[in-house]
């Protein structure tokens, strides 16, 4: 009986590693997937600045040909 008590523990303290394991690497994960959004968000941002200005450029550009027609 003791054998098997033994034995019970032995599974369930690898099981609480396992599970302590896992726990830890779904917070890196998650760590990993906030950085990337972050990174993504930021990329965006700055593409979007981009093209205004590039759009503002263009603008100006159509305006001074058409001055010169």
């Amino acid at each position: 009986m003791s054998d098997i008590r033994e034995q019970i523990f032995q599974e369930l303290s690898k099981l609480e590693d396992a599970t302590a394991r896992l726990r830890a690497t779904a917070v890196d994960a998650s760590k990993q997937t906030d950085l990337e959004v972050a990174i993504l968000t930021q990329q965006v941002r700055n593409l979007r600045a981009k093209n205004a200005r590039a759009t503002e450029l263009i603008d100006q550009s159509i305006e001074i040909l058409g001055g010169l027609k």
